[in-house]
């Protein structure tokens, strides 16, 4: 620092800098059952859920009952496609209102789902700057393993996070940011509250007249710190001490997998994302066994490759609470006209009769 910027302010050599905003290492206490912590929620645990061995129920058979195609008539595709011609600005009604059928041809479509409904518990070092709470440290007894802490189960297949403060894992130290001082030097000014006038270059004279801009001090009070040289701490805010605990976090998370067979190249299977089907078998349990002896043999296999896909990816850090796979039949339509002598088609498909169409008679005129 020059002779110059030692001139600007008093400068107090017992506010310290700004220390790191994270506690450094080895700064906090290993508490029993969640050693390994580096603090905060960069490097959190993910602490194994309890040895439990859960078996799907063998040798169970999908009975799967008789199924019928869902057909749409005339009225209802006519119906679904004014709407979808509704939507399109450039495209006109009247091919839709004028057409003349020639085949409504229902496809069977299923699809697969399999819902696994997981619990994950992870745990990280938080703080709060410390006001003289109440404290509920080691003393009080020894902090319960992560899995072992109660939290109440929200609606089945239903996402939700919970945080929960571990009991007896709290203490209080000195903030490590401001070494318990409850202010850190202002790094602006470096703690002495005025800063060299940029506009005279700490001269005092600017054109053989006294600086405007500093009225001819040389120095301007820093605005960083309005002149005070140090700032409040940041991270204790004031109070000198922080509370440190180690915070719980659950997740409950519905994980699902869906599958239908590619069987339409003329249809995009992405649009049956946004649409419902009839979910005619439903099978729920704590582990699901892979469908067995259904007529289409590529359901039975997809069902068999994704239920060991969610047992390996889960169960390693996460407690499986329950599982459900479901077939549904997903209307399908495709619908063959003509309009003006040419040939067209469009696609009916879901519950709500959506409709695609990658061609149509008329476009850039309304009517």
């Amino acid at each position: 620092m020059s002779d110059q910027d030692e001139d600007l302010g008093a400068f107090d050599p017992n506010i310290p800098e700004e220390g790191p905003s994270a506690p450094p290492p080895g700064w906090l206490d290993d508490i029993h059952g969640y050693q390994g912590h580096k603090g905060g929620d960069d490097n959190p645990l993910y602490p194994p859920p309890p040895a439990y061995t859960p078996q799907p129920e063998l040798d169970k058979n999908t009975l799967v009952p008789d199924v019928r195609v869902p057909t749409v008539s005339e009225d209802v595709a006519r119906d679904a496609l004014l709407k979808f011609v509704e939507s399109k600005w450039r495209y006109s009604s009247k091919p839709a209102r004028n057409l003349t059928f020639k085949e409504l041809k229902p496809i069977t479509v299923y699809r697969y789902r399999l819902e696994t409904y997981t619990e994950t518990r992870t745990s990280a070092w938080q703080f709060e700057s410390y006001n003289g709470q109440v404290v509920d440290g080691p003393q009080y007894g020894m902090s319960p393993p992560p899995w072992d802490i109660p939290v109440t189960m929200p609606q089945r297949y239903t996402d939700r996070v919970e945080k929960v403060r571990v009991p007896h894992s709290s203490f209080v130290k000195p903030c490590h940011k401001c070494n318990g001082c409850g202010r850190t030097r202002c790094g602006n000014c470096h703690g002495r509250g005025q800063k060299r006038c940029t506009f005279c270059h700490g001269h005092g004279r600017s054109r053989n007249k006294p600086c405007s801009s500093c009225h001819g001090r040389g120095r301007r009070r820093c605005l960083s710190c309005h002149g005070h040289g140090y700032k409040t701490c940041s991270v204790c805010h004031g109070s000198q001490n922080l509370l440190h605990f180690i915070q719980l976090t659950v997740t409950w998370k519905n994980d699902v997998t869906d599958f239908i067979p590619d069987r339409q190249p003329d249809f995009p299977d992405k649009k049956f994302e946004k649409v419902t089907g009839d979910p005619f078998f439903v099978d729920e349990s704590l582990l699901v066994y892979p469908i067995q002896g259904f007529p289409d043999q590529e359901i039975c296999d997809i069902s068999k490759k994704t239920i060991n896909e969610h047992l390996n990816r889960f169960s390693s850090t996460s407690r499986i609470l329950q599982q459900r796979q479901t077939i549904e039949l997903v209307p399908l339509t495709h619908a063959y006209y003509t309009y003006s002598g040419k040939d067209y088609s469009f696609f009916v498909y879901g519950v709500e009769n959506k409709v695609f169409a990658s061609k149509y008679p008329t476009a850039c005129t309304i009517l």
